[in-house]
């Protein structure tokens, strides 16, 4: 079977996570990318015009699958895989969870829920009519980037966003309170699956840094998120939605058409006890996704987040650990030496950890033994 994969730069997902997955599979794997210095074996390729994706495959060969894990290139993947006839994402859900704007209206279209929110293309003059609490954010943006509450002079956050990403769309929406969590799906030709969900906690506002993902059952917001997600038109492939449980009910934050990331794809097939890589691959080679195992493991993810600027002295390296029925595993992002300049986004994390144990106190136990034993330090 042949499996093409276009990436821009590596991530652990892929590396770690698809590309054994597809071995065990006993897929040949084609990388294409506009970074191929960066993927050993790579074929260079704009694999953001879906037209030059195209033309790649029919020079290097029929593909059986067509498949991305970026938040980047769903969209024109999705197109790739239509044209060869061959199971993949509507490139029009993709493009709607990707744009926030565009998901705001779809939803409050379909009757789904409605969030106030107003988009600032380049040069669009600033409301000042918009009641406070207000949040700012990339019409298009990824890991917390420049995503800010604003509570006073909307104005200024927006030059000030504007001037770090000149020449992009905003959006503006009024500020979601209550608990942020997530639903983890999976979704085949014949419907979807909830693989799960977690409670994210997040670090100080006005910045929206997740620092820990807690193993959470879905509650009483499944439905409501099944539907939005049918409002989207996502379905097929893997996931990952964030909403929050307000007073008046479940809103979304929003829709990643892709399975979790930082480090909490591993976190999930660890907790379901499941390869949830293979799974993910599979459903693209048009098999149908297994029944979904009950668990009773607990798991938790703690990105170790920098809190200032500098030079990092001390650092534990990758480890795992296992003790008192807890697993875990340590994984460095960053290295002794390297200088870390604070963003307040997930790139200030120094380190991921993740446990799976039989109950929350002993895998909160194992993480701050850890942590105690063999801090991170910047200096």
């Amino acid at each position: 079977m042949r499996l093409y994969l276009t990436a821009l730069k590596p991530t652990h997902s892929v590396t770690d996570g698809f590309l054994p997955a597809a071995e065990a599979l006993g897929c040949h794997v084609t990388i294409l990318t506009d970074q191929p210095e960066r993927h050993p074996g790579a074929v260079g390729c704009d694999v953001r015009d879906p037209r030059a994706v195209i033309d790649a495959i029919e020079q290097l060969g029929r593909p059986d699958a067509i498949f991305s894990n970026s938040d980047h290139l769903q969209a024109e993947t999705a197109l790739a895989a239509a044209y060869f006839g061959l199971p993949g994402k509507d490139w029009r859900a993709c493009l709607a969870a990707k744009n926030k704007f565009l998901m705001r209206r779809r939803l409050a279209e379909a009757g789904v829920e409605r969030v106030s929110s107003v988009r600032l293309a380049p040069g669009d003059p600033v409301p000042d009519d918009l009641p406070y609490p207000l949040v700012v954010k990339p019409r298009e943006g990824v890991a917390s980037e420049d995503v800010l509450l604003v509570e006073r002079d909307l104005a200024a956050a927006v030059a000030a966003v504007r001037k770090r990403r000149p020449g992009e769309a905003l959006v503006v929406e009024e500020y979601l309170e209550g608990p942020l969590r997530t639903l983890e799906t999976l979704g085949d030709a014949e419907g979807v699956r909830v693989l799960g969900g977690f409670r994210t906690t997040l670090g100080p506002l006005p910045h929206f840094v997740e620092e820990r993902l807690d193993w959470a059952p879905p509650d009483g917001a499944r439905e409501h998120v099944l539907g939005a997600l049918a409002a989207l038109g996502v379905g097929f492939g893997a996931c990952h939605t964030e909403y929050i449980v307000t007073p008046a009910g479940p809103r979304i934050v929003e829709v990643n058409y892709r399975v979790i990331g930082d480090h909490c794809d591993f976190l999930l097939a660890d907790v379901l006890g499941v390869p949830v890589f293979e799974w993910i691959l599979r459903v693209h080679l048009g098999e149908t996704v297994p029944e979904v195992p009950d668990t009773s493991r607990y798991g938790s993810a703690v990105s170790l987040v920098a809190d200032r600027s500098g030079t990092i002295t001390a650092a534990p390296g990758m480890e795992e650990v296992v003790s008192h029925g807890v697993r875990l595993w340590h994984r460095p992002l960053r290295a002794v030496g390297d200088v870390v300049e604070q963003t307040h986004t997930n790139r200030d994390y120094l380190g991921v950890i993740r446990a799976v144990g039989p109950d929350r106190a002993r895998v909160d136990a194992a993480i701050e033994g850890f942590r105690a034993a063999q801090p991170w330090t910047v200096g």
